[in-house]
């Protein structure tokens, strides 16, 4: 009864907010509460979930989106992501420009947390939309989604990629070589579909797409002039440095090097907050003291409704979790020693994708499917690696409502909820199915 609870909510929670028109705040927490109350866990214990949910991923993001929303914002209003995009249009051909996205992030950028990604790429997708015509702003959603993800699960230093190579005794480097391959690959083909999925009318822009405060911060950075702009080495420093910053305290971490100052620096909210810094230097040299607080201001008030819709999307995970779903799915499929190499495979992939659907986080679908599966590793007949790349691939399948991700994902990249689901939970569905066989292919060669 408990999954079917879940599924009565997450549907609920879909309908509401696209056929009622409901807000999604109001619609994530009437599903909350209907999942706590018909689940059982009780009334006290409903609440307590839903503001501890809140309070955990603000513990965790909040400082990183509002430092990240509102370097953005100050970003925009001295031109910075149109110098950029010019930049990268002329090195790259606009319909490359998603390639190039997809594979800098399943690849380069796997050290950085996936929110502080999202936050930083979000501008430069928007900003880069118009030179793709038609469509543009959805093929870039759906190429930043995918190629966050696949690094994520897929590539280390990715924490889902470390996460389920320690659970199963896995040596990184092993999981690498795997990894650097599947992992792009799957996205660059994730991208090309997703592409040929547009041109066949998937998108309908008037319903997939809403105008945002962010939106009227970009139209604010285009009144810059070019002389006034900063130059793209200026312009790229905010954002370059911190992932330089957090990337090092990745590595040197993952090296075993203990320095309380390069984890300090290291941190992501210490680096973004750096980067915000020197945004707002910026900002006050090229466009003044008066549009500076402008854009500050603005940035502001997206900061606000990018962390409430957040918090309470963190808030329907926590209700889930109280649930014991984890658990009772973990009872199911306890019996899957012995398999075949191929029914362990999908049964690998089956159990991370069904708990991501229940869950709502990658890296816990992840590590709790590891968890699962690493007590019998031993009467499975598959390579450990390979039962490691199954599991990243189905916590791949679906992100959705419940995930704070995509309610980020969705303000950020000024999409409705139509149009989250049409990009966002697309093509994470393609990257697991379509990374799945490779996952077979691996199998043939893993020792």
């Amino acid at each position: 009864m408990i999954a079917l609870h879940t599924g009565i909510a997450i549907v609920a929670i879909i309908l509401l907010i696209i056929k009622a028109k409901v807000d999604p705040i109001i619609a994530l927490v009437i599903g909350c509460l209907y999942l706590g109350l018909a689940s059982g866990i009780g009334f006290a214990e409903t609440v307590d979930a839903i503001t501890a949910g809140f309070g955990d991923i603000m513990t965790k993001i909040g400082l990183l989106i509002g430092f990240g929303v509102l370097m953005g914002a100050l970003l925009h209003a001295v031109g910075a992501f149109k110098v950029m995009v010019e930049a990268l249009v002329k090195v790259v051909p606009p319909n490359r420009l998603p390639y190039a996205l997809t594979v800098a992030l399943s690849t380069i950028a796997p050290s950085i947390y996936v929110d502080v990604q999202v936050v930083l790429a979000a501008p430069v997708a928007r900003s880069s939309a118009k030179f793709l015509g038609k469509n543009g702003l959805a093929w870039l959603a759906g190429a930043l989604g995918t190629g966050i993800f696949c690094g994520y699960v897929f590539v280390v230093p990715g924490l889902s990629a470390i996460s389920i190579a320690g659970l199963l005794h896995v040596q990184l480097g092993t999981y690498l070589i795997y990894g650097i391959v599947i992992g792009p690959v799957t996205a660059v083909v994730t991208t090309w579909l997703f592409r040929r999925m547009l041109n066949h009318g998937w998108w309908k822009p008037a319903k997939d797409e809403e105008v945002s405060n962010a939106e009227e911060i970009e139209e604010a950075g285009d009144e810059v002039s070019p002389q006034r702009r900063p130059s793209l080495a200026l312009c790229l420093a905010p954002i370059v440095v911190p992932l330089l910053m957090i990337a090092t305290g990745a590595l040197c971490e993952l090296a075993g090097i203990d320095n309380p100052v390069i984890a300090f620096l290291g941190d992501a909210n210490i680096a973004l907050f750096l980067g915000l810094v020197g945004a707002y230097v910026m900002a006050r040299r090229f466009v003044g003291t008066d549009r500076t607080a402008t854009a500050f201001s603005e940035g502001l008030q997206t900061t606000g409704e990018i962390l409430l819709v957040t918090g309470v999307g963190g808030s329907l995970g926590a209700v889930i979790k109280a649930t014991g779903l984890a658990k009772l799915l973990g009872g199911l499929f306890s019996v899957g020693a012995g398999t075949p190499i191929i029914a362990s495979i999908l049964l690998a992939w089956f159990i991370a994708a069904l708990l991501h659907l229940a869950i709502g986080s990658v890296s816990v679908a992840a590590i709790t499917a590891a968890g699962i599966i690493a007590p019998i590793l031993d009467q499975i007949v598959v390579s450990p690696v390979v039962l490691g790349l199954a599991i990243a691939s189905g916590s791949l399948f679906a992100l959705q409502v419940n995930s704070n991700f995509f309610w980020m994902f969705k303000s950020l990249l000024g999409l409705s909820t139509q149009g989250s689901l049409k990009t966002m939970t697309t093509v994470t569905s393609m990257a697991s199915l379509i990374s799945l066989p490779l996952v077979m292919v691996a199998s043939l060669i893993a020792p």
